[in-house]
């Protein structure tokens, strides 16, 4: 090393020294031919010197501006626990060994990787919600939906309130594809989890991202747009018909969070949206229905009425780009079936019928997944996944290798050779509303639920 520091302090003085300015000879102004002369040439290569000053400035400061992202986007992959991929990108650079930041941080990444320890996946929460309420005025206004919101929704605050408890805590976000990894043969096999001494890996889901048409007015977010800087928002209308756009549900709320905190997500995950498609993804009404006008419901029919200037190319368009844009940030997607389907329930064929909808419809949009999160918090198998299971099979064909349905217990993880199955806890107001007067609550370990719930939320809150 000190022999390598001799060899370059040589090479940077050398530099220096080659270095250096044109000295321009002035020439006799004797005769005016002359004068004229050397004046043209004396400023045609002041000129050209205050050009290449100007340019070298541009250059430096070019370089500068490479070198600090460069640096930025190491920094946020050191700071979410992803060293290799930090120390990759640093060291992929040609000026590696002369910069000094750069080599402090890869440093630092290799020290902290050091010091990683394997988080066992059968301890792995997975943690969901659903639209968070922005106005609870709206949703709480005592008409027939009123106790429906109360049970299975959540708060903006209430969010809010958890996802800083979460952090605090030592609570990190991953993937189930983080858990297991396919195969080329299209088996599984066990991922491995690395973080500090202390972290909590944790997956987060939300359901019905689709902003469906019963829920118009009812004081929650119209749908996912992105703003003027290409970050992912939610759209509100206000009572006069206006449209804000803000951080109105779990999306942009937790974009920003992990902005303010990167060590929140594990290389830079995020969370995980399930989705059906009868109307339509992210607020915008994609569904075959809305173009071809067969089979409409009541309140489809409705927007349709009230909106005579609806493209429904351009919907399909503006969703594709948003979920682009998500999945960009970290964000995955996963079906929900397309007519939010309780699959336990619901006969053979008819699943069939419904997963062909749902690729035909949804998945274009979303992208390709291999997650199914089961609404109504149905499984198809009470005991595994065998090969004797006709809707398992079937599902396995279409390339689903998770599947997560609902048991409200901290941890219920299973990684076979062939899917991946993890079950997932509502943190919705019944939840939130029953732990807080409980002695024994399900949520202990996450958080106090005396300390979340909403001052706003109706109480009692009515039995599921």
């Amino acid at each position: 090393m000190k022999k390598r520091a001799v060899i370059l302090g040589c090479i940077f003085s050398a530099s220096i020294l080659l270095s250096g300015s044109h000295i321009l000879s002035l020439l006799n102004d004797t005769a005016k031919k002359e004068t004229k002369t050397v004046s043209t040439y004396q400023t045609a290569s002041q000129e050209e010197a205050e050009t290449d000053s100007n340019d070298s400035e541009k250059e430096d400061s070019s370089k500068s501006s490479k070198e600090q992202s460069i640096l930025d986007q190491a920094t946020i992959m050191y700071q979410q626990y992803n060293y290799d991929e930090a120390i990759k990108l640093l060291k992929g650079q040609k000026e590696f060994v002369s910069n000094k930041d750069y080599m402090d941080l890869a440093a630092k990444c290799q020290i902290s990787k050091s010091s990683l320890v394997e988080y066992p996946l059968e301890k792995i929460t997975h943690v969901f919600f659903h639209t968070l309420i922005k106005d609870t005025s709206k949703a709480f206004d005592g008409d027939s939906k009123s106790g429906g919101y109360n049970q299975v929704m959540t708060t903006i605050s209430e969010f809010n309130k958890i996802i800083q408890i979460l952090y605090d805590k030592g609570y990190v976000l991953v993937s189930p594809h983080d858990m297991a990894t396919v195969n080329k043969d299209g088996t599984m096999s066990r991922g491995k989890i690395m973080v500090p001494e202390g972290k909590i890996p944790f997956v987060l889901s939300q359901d019905d991202v689709s902003y469906y048409h019963y829920m118009d007015g009812d004081g929650y977010a119209s749908r996912l747009v992105l703003d003027e800087n290409g970050d992912v928002k939610t759209e509100y209308i206000e009572d006069d018909g206006s449209v804000s756009v803000g951080d109105y549900d779990m999306v942009p709320l937790l974009d920003a969070f992990i902005k303010e905190h990167p060590d929140f997500s594990y290389h830079g995950r995020k969370g995980i949206l399930a989705m059906t498609g009868y109307d339509g993804v992210l607020g915008y009404r994609t569904d075959i229905a809305y173009k071809d006008k067969e089979n409409l419901q009541d309140d489809q029919k409705a927007f349709l009425d009230s909106h005579p200037d609806f493209d429904y190319d351009q919907d399909v368009k503006d969703a594709k780009k948003v979920a682009d844009a998500m999945k960009a940030e970290g964000w995955e997607f996963a079906s929900h079936t397309w007519g939010h389907k309780n699959v336990g329930e619901t006969d053979y064929d008819d699943l069939v019928r419904d997963t062909e909808r749902w690729f035909e419809y949804v998945s274009p949009l979303i992208g390709e997944t291999d997650a199914i999160i089961f609404a109504h918090g149905a499984d198809i198998s009470s005991s595994g996944y065998t090969e004797d299971n006709a809707k398992y099979t079937y599902f396995k064909s279409k390339g689903f290798d998770i599947y997560c349905p609902v048991d409200s217990v901290p941890y219920t993880t299973t990684v076979t050779s062939e899917y991946l199955h993890q079950g997932r806890r509502n943190l919705d107001g019944y939840r939130i509303y029953n732990d807080a007067i409980s002695d024994n609550p399900m949520t202990a370990d996450l958080f106090d639920a005396s300390k979340v719930l909403d001052p706003d939320r109706p109480l009692p809150v009515p039995d599921l």
